[in-house]
């Protein structure tokens, strides 16, 4: 996600091998670059490659903190003095956006506690994360959350144990960690999306930054997997945040632009002057040729999945389950989309699941019916895993315990809004009412109202100033909803930087 092929090819590396894989030939006249992870394993494959080398020199880098005696058993495996260098290179975790990162971990607890691995690599890639960025941070975490809790002191003995490493100039006011739990917001992630990037996660699924295309009806054979970076797409960078109405008109003009820029079919080359312009601007043509056929599929297989699926109906009355407070006519109107042919099993179950956040206690609830309606859909196997009574989510959520302090966010835009026929008419309307708690949470850590009874700090020290350098990390995942809150922080407050992570980043299906 860091570093495409191509541009690792404009540095002269012409070979990508896994150091794993079997039967790779000597190749003596090249040098090689290792970069690893610091597990058992990669040294041991290390150390087997360098007792047997099949390249000249190997320069050896080690994406987090390696241990004393590992270093040692490579010196010793180095008979051949092919070694030329070995360094700690902190990059052990996935870059997302600029201010988005990812461990791509998923079920890291079991029940209220950590698995014990997924801690580890936790509490590794959090390090590396402070390590690459140079920061050594004062460290908050939420209370309720046994796992934040054990997160924040594995974190600290890191710190306290590699002190040299964590030795950096200390800035005014100290950087703070805060550690959070996805438990306390369980709303966010089962809610539809409507700008770019998220929506593109939601329906179709990101997976380091590549979009698996291959269902899409009709597709062609170059288009089965496509990379969306920002870093090397200029359209995608511009437009992750927009709206999906926004970016209906960006990808209009953007077509409109290869048209006016495309060469003429008859274009004559009669010069050596024009043979060599064709030559400059041909490489540019074939770039955006490609950029434009990339998004008119993507955001062409968006609005046909939510004609398909209904999404308009189906994301306003999830709106109004996360936003509104009238019972009776939320009720009613999961009732009605469950009835309708038109909305997929999974709207119907996270219909479902976003009642039951909301409504489980209330005096009438409606839940045990709505539990029956969706039985009765048929072939929903797979989700009775997923529902009270089924499996996943009561394992998680005893009666949906964790979650009955259930975030209401105060709505954007007016409730009333009417629904756009074309899609979404602006932002303040009906489709983007809610706010994740992150929000609230990171607006009043910025404005140092959040409560050190709720968010302690790991150990006697606490910030006398405003904080502006914040990491937070969400144990159980993020969103790319957050990701946007995040965003729109940073934009508008000077001179506060925030970078959010989790262990993974989620959209209904994860």
């Amino acid at each position: 996600v860091v570093y495409t092929q191509s541009e690792i090819l404009q540095r002269e590396v012409y070979l990508f091998e896994r150091l794993d894989s079997p039967n790779r030939e000597p190749m003596k006249h090249l040098k090689a670059i290792c970069f690893l992870r610091p597990t058992k394993e990669n040294v041991e494959l290390l150390v087997q490659e360098l007792r047997r080398p099949k390249y000249s020199v190997y320069f050896i880098y080690f994406s987090n903190v390696i241990s004393k005696s590992d270093v040692k058993a490579l010196a010793e495996a180095d008979e051949q003095e092919v070694v030329a260098e070995v360094q700690e290179f902190y990059g052990d975790y996935i870059a997302v956006n600029p201010h988005v990162f990812s461990l791509n971990l998923l079920g890291c607890c079991r029940g209220r506690s950590w698995d014990l691995a997924q801690l580890t690599r936790t509490t590794q890639g959090l390090t590396a994360l402070l390590l690459s960025l140079k920061k050594c941070p004062m460290i908050r975490y939420q209370l309720s959350s046994e796992p934040a809790k054990r997160l924040a002191e594995c974190v600290k003995q890191v710190i306290t144990k590699e002190y040299e490493l964590f030795d950096f100039r200390r800035t005014e006011v100290p950087p703070l960690l805060l550690i959070l739990d996805r438990s306390d917001d369980a709303i966010t992630p089962l809610l539809n999306q409507w700008t770019y990037q998220a929506m593109v996660h939601e329906l179709l699924g990101i997976n380091n930054n590549r979009i698996d295309l291959s269902r899409v009806p009709g597709i062609s054979k170059d288009l089965r997997e496509v990379v969306l970076s920002a870093e090397n797409d200029e359209f995608y960078a511009n437009n992750m945040y927009l709206n999906f109405a926004e970016i209906g008109t960006n990808i209009k003009n953007l077509m409109e632009d290869f048209q006016r820029r495309k060469p003429k079919e008859q274009q004559k080359l009669e010069s050596i002057a024009d043979m060599k312009a064709f030559v400059e601007n041909y490489p540019q043509f074939k770039k955006m040729s490609g950029t434009v056929s990339k998004h008119v599929t993507v955001v062409g297989e968006l609005s046909r999945l939510v004609a398909e699926r209904n999404l308009l109906e189906v994301s306003e009355v999830e709106q109004e389950l996360a936003c509104q407070n009238d019972h009776s006519s939320a009720l009613q109107s999961v009732r009605r989309l469950l009835q309708s042919p038109r909305v997929s099993e999974l709207d119907a179950a996270r219909l479902v699941m976003l009642y039951a956040l909301r409504y489980e206690r209330h005096g009438s609830s409606g839940l045990p019916g709505l539990l029956e309606e969706l039985r009765g859909r048929g072939g929903t196997d797979r989700y009775r895993k997923v529902t009270p009574g089924w499996g996943r989510y009561r394992r998680v959520t005893p009666g949906w315990g964790r979650y009955r302090r259930v975030h209401i966010t105060t709505p954007r835009g007016a409730a009333g809004t009417p629904r756009a026929s074309l899609g979404l008419q602006g932002i303040e309307n009906v489709y983007t009412q809610h706010q994740p708690l992150l929000q609230e949470t990171l607006d009043q850590l910025i404005k140092g109202k959040l409560k050190d009874s709720q968010y302690p700090y790991l150990g006697p020290n606490t910030l006398r100033d405003r904080p502006q350098d914040i990491i937070v990390f969400l144990i159980g995942g993020a969103t790319y909803e957050e990701a946007l809150a995040v965003f729109n922080l940073n934009r508008s407050n000077p001179g506060v930087r925030i970078v959010l992570g989790g262990t993974t980043i989620h959209n209904t299906r994860r």
